[in-house]
């Protein structure tokens, strides 16, 4: 078999992550980080544990799905919880955290685009006080931004701008590549796609770019006055009760840590505490828990803290029917955004599934929830020497979604 190039094997899964969006978007010390308030919030999330035994039927029908598919999959880790209408169905954690030391429901793990979904609802929490409107252009808050003065935050939150995504540049790959412990400012990140002309006007297409989200944050904290991670937090984590959600601005991770393991660089090695700064803006770099990310699933999946209004645009903000080849962008960076599978702001959804799927640097998640059923489904992977590429959280999450739910397929591929 062809060995793959790091470099290769980099942008593929930066291409398959854009490609889940549309088709729906370090060797450190073995202790785990110690948080500086080892006594408060977020401290191992004690509330965070097993499902008491003896299991019903279903949880030791989803409890046997998931322990086939750590093994079919060469897994280190699996954790789970599933919920219907907000009530546990089972939570558990498979395999290891590291070797001889398990892996339990209250570890913490990097959570990535799930910041996404909680900053989109922010938005539109402020689109329904009258403070913005979607259609603002950025020029106000962001005159430096190039054609600031046609992007608007709607195309933002969407990925209707047009920018590249530096993720998939082959020169940040590289750096990243060589050094994973470096940090990263927003100035550094966008550097790459400015470089590059846009892939189209804005608002005329769809394309996943991190820079979007880059740009929103820092539109939302001039509008509010706020810091993102506060802002997050008395909006949309604060009410709902996750507390053991939190960002991070070092690469620091709350204890209990579920480490974590990649070949990205063609050789397996710990990524735990390599540095996620690149991966959006200070502030919205997060770190959960399985049970904060199962409510994390149900409530923003349901609109929980939105309006009717907001909520249906939150699934559909205009993104059906863009994307697509064009002279200037191809298939495969355009992707045709489509009903069934489409990029809302902030969220996916696919066949009626409200979705979110973080997958980087070893890490690999999935939050998703089906209205119509009430079901949420958190899943969070690690991986082995033999793990296959991708994330495979949500192969776990289509396997139990495929028992609960057959006629509402999580096919995100």
């Amino acid at each position: 078999m062809t060995p793959t190039t790091p470099s290769r094997n980099r942008a593929r899964a930066a291409l398959l992550c854009a490609a889940l969006l549309a088709l729906t978007v370090q060797t450190a010390a073995a202790a785990p980080a110690v948080t500086s308030d080892p006594g408060g919030p977020g401290h191992g999330g004690r509330d965070c544990v097993r499902t008491e035994r003896p299991l019903d039927g279903k949880a030791r029908r989803i409890l046997d799905i998931t322990r086939k598919a750590k093994a079919d999959l060469k897994l280190k880790s699996v954790e789970l919880r599933v919920t219907i209408d907000g009530r546990e169905v089972v939570t558990d954690a498979l395999g290891e955290s590291m070797t001889g030391v398990p892996a339990e429901p209250d570890m913490h793990f990097r959570a990535g685009s799930v910041a996404f979904a909680h900053i989109g609802t922010a938005l539109l929490q402020l689109v329904e006080e009258g403070r913005v409107d979607l259609d603002d252009t950025v020029e106000q808050w962001l005159p430096t931004v190039p054609k600031a003065d046609r992007i608007t935050l709607r195309m933002l939150a969407t990925n209707t701008t047009g920018l590249h995504d530096y993720v998939t540049d082959p020169a940040f790959d590289a750096e990243l590549t060589a050094h994973p412990f470096r940090q990263w400012t927003p100035a550094q990140l966008l550097a790459y796609p400015y470089s590059h002309s846009f892939w189209y006007e804005p608002g005329k297409s769809w394309s996943y770019s991190h820079a979007n989200y880059l740009l929103l944050v820092a539109a939302l904290e001039k509008i509010t006055g706020t810091r993102i991670d506060e802002l997050v937090r008395e909006r949309v984590t604060g009410p709902l009760g996750m507390r053991d959600t939190r960002n991070n601005f070092t690469p620091d991770i709350p204890r209990p840590v579920l480490h974590a393991f990649t070949s990205d660089r063609g050789f397996y090695e710990e990524s735990t505490f390599w540095n996620p700064s690149w991966t959006t803006a200070p502030g919205a770099v997060i770190t959960t828990h399985i049970c904060d990310l199962a409510t994390s699933a149900r409530a923003i999946g349901s609109g929980e803290l939105l309006s009717y209004r907001s909520y249906r645009t939150l699934l559909d903000p205009g993104t059906v029917g863009l994307g697509g080849a064009s002279a200037t962008c191809p298939a495969s960076i355009c992707l045709k955004q489509t009903e069934a599978k489409h990029f809302g702001l902030g969220v996916i959804v696919v066949n009626g599934w409200v979705l979110q799927n973080p997958s980087f640097s070893g890490y690999a998640a999935i939050q998703a929830y089906l209205p119509s059923k009430g079901l949420a489904l958190a899943v969070s992977a690690t991986k082995n020497p033999g793990t296959p590429d991708g994330n495979m959280a949500e192969v776990v999450a289509q396997r139990i979604a495929a028992a609960l739910a057959p006629n509402d397929p999580l096919a995100i591929t």
